[in-house]
């Protein structure tokens, strides 16, 4: 087969290939601001803006296939232009160096106490201790700010970004000056009604984003609710029991308690200072010893006394129950300062930066719901609680926030038609569609499978009749499994890695040949330890497809759901669109095309040594884009930009694009993709040339490497949804309805890019998918791209409702996190395959590799 690569495209950012003027409408998209929005406009010229809250008004049909839906924006503005001459024209950034003389001495075990440095004393000042600074300022730039006025009418530069942030730091400082705890551009009050409790010691933080935005309307305050977790305030055993889950202090792992305390910052009793914790004591408190000064008469005497004899003797402070606890050490590795463990409480508002539990995880997701006019009330409440219009520096900058909401408009996309088995077709409503009495399209026959039980309690018997009933009536032919294979009683508080292996010994001596599918019964829903090791056994050693659950719950509607997922992994379909069935989709139908969708997946907070995972999903079987295969490496933990896109290896190409190539070309009828439409999720604005410059040159470079005479064209999209931009209805306390499109206002002035709602926000207030074109070859009209994009949120062979974002995306990170649990089960060899993603950095330790998938399963959707 010929293979080519052409030049490196010539359309790059800032500026993209696709024009915003073909984003107009004629019929949708007339531009409505209410009147009194309009009088801030012509009074202020171009500095109104957004409020990420957006609220529609009642949508208006215009059409039997289009819908408007009038939006409100909260608006910034500057009463004599966007910005003072005198004033704006530039802001002096500085750097700043700072050295800190302390005088100091207090109870605790040296001659300075051992308190932290001026940097640490955020909130309390001593006052026996004085502080002298020495302050050196050092010119470091000058930023146009004129450059915000000329990214908002088009025309960018490289300080328009470095101007936006400029006043982003503005904000930061005004909130800072109120009290707040400061995560990037969120603040938090000490609000105790803006708290929830979590268990463990625990607590989530509802507070507010606040950044401005250039978009279409003029400059814009970003504004929405943000969470964050925290260390519950109080005392310190207090919260090691929670956060241990005991119920004395005896039980306490201090081990444990002393990487959570790290860091965290505690005031002290009887004197109410501040300190941070450094560390804890090596032995107890009645043992452990420091030198005391004593003056005795005209001279000075140190005597060894241990930090228990000191606060009961000297200060006559009564410990109930530190003598035989840890002390906390507050001071420095070299000179500790002690303090008993009762006579500490920590400080409010302290970020917890710990993995979250299962059920801590559940429970800040079903407290921090709001649903839309909820949610509304509470940004109202932020913005004059922040009170914005006060501050010095933005009444310098001559920026005024408006209290009102612009009205903004946006489209409500027809729900594509879809079609089942026997030719059925049927419309989805309201994002959902309902598959009982339905056959699938492209049903899997189940045979030679067996059933394996980790331990989980449930009629097997039961189980597997009533999952052949609900198949039959789905259309799926499913034969008796082969056996049932029970875990040994014994085994049950075994190694995870001997569990795993007993069971596959079990299933050699019981079945006549290899199983084709496997259906694993685990004792938990989540974060079981069997399922990585048993995933890694059956997609990377054996090739055996496998689907686990957790039959708590257990009825027809679940069994449907799994049936979908087991069908989609051997090689069914569930549902197609109808235009995808008739091969008849606009642009992608008419010349071969691939769809891929790419990933990077971090590590949990508190995890920051594991290497990240990048999966590449691509689509198969052309004109189809609801069938899809994936490849994952790990690279360097933390690293974004993808780095085994392509990955020479002498002559030859080891990296995740060329195996999604050659698998389209053979289940493509032997078709080159002529097209190559990339969804990439999880990066930021900054980061936009990135992928651009690094990973599409990747993808190019493996397309010449395959043949060099091949020139595919390319569209890049990414999709963002780890954004604040929220849209609510006026006069409505519902969502927005499925399918709703914004492409105007709120939008980049120049950029192409689109805001899409396409699922049904069912539980608290929809996310819209924010996507930006950063490269278009291909040529797609605003109307043609945005149906394609809305399509692809039908296509999720997983589940009956549209999704929030393009299902190659969503697949994309389904794949990244289930070979992700591989690794957190085993220490694994660098060298043990080609699939991993090489060293960290020129003299470091080489980053773990994954196994690489059985050939049997490689280009399933094991992932599904």
């Amino acid at each position: 087969m010929g293979w080519e690569r052409r030049a490196s495209p010539s359309s790059c950012l800032p500026t993209t290939t696709k024009s915003l003027s073909s984003l107009q409408r004629s019929s949708s998209t007339t531009t409505m601001l209410i009147s009194s929005m309009r009088m801030i406009r012509q009074s202020t010229a171009r500095a109104s803006a957004e409020r990420s809250l957006i609220s529609c008004s009642t949508p208006t049909v215009l059409s039997s296939r289009t819908r408007t839906l009038h939006m409100m924006v909260k608006r910034a503005s500057s009463p004599s232009g966007l910005f003072h001459r005198s004033t704006m024209s530039s802001s002096w950034y500085w750097k700043t160096s700072v050295v800190a003389r302390t005088a100091a001495g207090s109870p605790g075990g040296n001659n300075n106490n051992g308190s932290p440095g001026g940097g640490d004393q955020k909130r309390v000042r001593r006052p026996y201790q004085a502080k002298t600074f020495k302050v050196e300022l050092n010119f470091a730039a000058t930023i146009p700010m004129a450059a915000i006025g000329h990214a908002i009418r088009g025309q960018e530069s490289e300080h328009s970004l470095e101007a936006l942030r400029v006043l982003d730091i503005i904000l930061r400082q005004h909130s800072a000056k109120q009290g707040c705890l400061l995560v990037r551009q969120s603040f938090f009050h000490n609000n105790p009604s803006s708290f929830v409790d979590l268990g463990g010691g625990v607590m989530g933080c509802r507070g507010f984003h606040s950044s401005f935005r250039g978009t279409q309307s003029g400059l814009s305050l970003n504004i929405d609710v943000s969470t964050t977790m925290i260390v519950k305030p109080g005392p310190v055993i207090d919260f090691l029991l929670a956060n241990q889950k005991v119920d004395h202090p005896d039980k306490i792992d201090w081990q444990k308690a002393k990487r959570a305390l790290k860091n965290l910052r505690i005031k002290t009793t009887p004197a109410n200072s501040e300190f941070k914790i450094v560390g804890l004591s090596e032995r107890n408190c009645n043992e452990q010893m420091f030198p005391l000064r004593r003056r005795n008469g005209d001279t000075t005497e140190t005597v060894e006394i241990t930090v228990y004899d000191y606060f009961v003797k000297n200060r006559g402070i009564e410990l109930r129950y530190s003598g035989n606890l840890p002390c906390i050490n507050a001071g420095r590795p070299k000179r500790p300062t002690y303090f008993p463990v009762e006579l500490c409480t920590l400080v409010p508002l302290q970020r917890y930066t710990k993995a979250l539990s299962t059920m801590q995880r559940t429970s800040l997701v079903e407290k921090s719901r709001q649903k839309p006019h909820e949610r509304m009330s509470t940004l109202n409440d932020a913005l004059k609680r922040s009170n914005y219009d006060a501050d010095p520096m933005l009444k310098a900058c001559g920026i005024q926030i408006a209290q009102n909401f612009t009205q903004i408009e946006g489209r409500v996309l027809p729900a594509p038609k879809l079609k089942a088995g026997n030719g059925e077709e049927f419309f989805a409503r309201n994002g959902r569609w309902n598959i009982a009495r339905k056959k699938l399209i492209r049903t899997s026959s189940v045979k030679r499978w067996s059933v394996v039980n980790f331990s989980a309690r449930c009629d097997l018997r039961g189980l597997v009749h009533d999952l052949k009933r609900v198949a039959t009536g789905m259309g799926l032919e499913y034969e008796d499994p082969h056996t049932v294979i029970e875990e040994s009683p014994s085994l049950r508080r075994a190694p995870v890695a001997r569990r795993v292996e007993e069971m596959f010994a079990q299933i050699k001596a019981k079945l006549p040949g290899a199983p084709l599918f496997l259906l694993c019964l685990l004792p938990e829903r989540k974060n079981c330890e069997v399922y990585g090791p048993w995933k890694k056994k059956c997609l990377a050693d054996f090739g055996i497809v496998t689907q686990c659950l957790a039959p708590q719950r257990v009825n027809d509607q679940y069994l449907s759901n799994l049936l979908l997922k087991i069908n989609a992994k051997l090689g069914g379909l569930n549902t197609l669109l109808q235009i995808e069935a008739a091969r008849a989709i606009p642009i992608v139908g008419k010349v071969p095309t691939i769809i891929l969708g790419m990933d990077v997946s971090h590590g949990q907070p508190g995890q920051s040594d594991r290497p990240s995972i990048a999966a590449v999903v691509s689509s198969r079987e052309w004109p189809l884009i609801s069938k899809y295969r994936a490849t994952v490496h790990t690279q360097s933990p933390k690293q974004e930009m993808m780095a085994s896109l392509f990955k020479p290896r002498g002559t030859e190409d080891d990296g995740l694009i060329r195996e999604s190539l050659i698998d389209f070309y053979t289940s493509s009828g032997k078709r080159k993709p002529d097209q190559v439409i990339i969804f990439r999720d999880g990066v930021s604005e900054s980061q936009f040339t990135q992928v651009i410059n690094i990973e599409l040159e990747q993808i190019i470079e493996a397309c010449k490497c395959l043949d060099d005479k091949w020139e595919p064209k390319f569209t890049v999209i990414v999709a963002q949804k780890n954004h604040h931009t929220r849209f609510f209805q006026t006069n409505s306390p519902e969502n927005v309805p499925p399918g709703t499109v914004v492409d105007k206002q709120v939008c980049h002035p120049k950029n192409f890019d689109f805001y899409m709602c396409a699922h049904a926000g069912m539980i608290g207030t929809s996310r819209p998918t924010h996507y930006h074109v950063l490269h278009d070859e291909i040529g797609f009209s605003g109307d043609e791209l945005q149906e394609f994009v809305h399509s692809l949120s039908y296509v999720y062979q997983r589940s009956t409702t549209a999704i929030s974002v393009a299902a190659p995306i969503a697949y994309a990170h389904l794949a990244a996190a289930q070979v992700g649990t591989f690794m957190k089960f085993e220490d694994m060899s660098d060298t043990s395959s080609s699939q991993g993603g090489g060293h960290t950095s020129a003299g470091s330790a080489p980053v773990p590799e994954l196994p690489r998938l059985h050939e049997k399963v490689r280009s399933s959707m094991f992932f599904c």
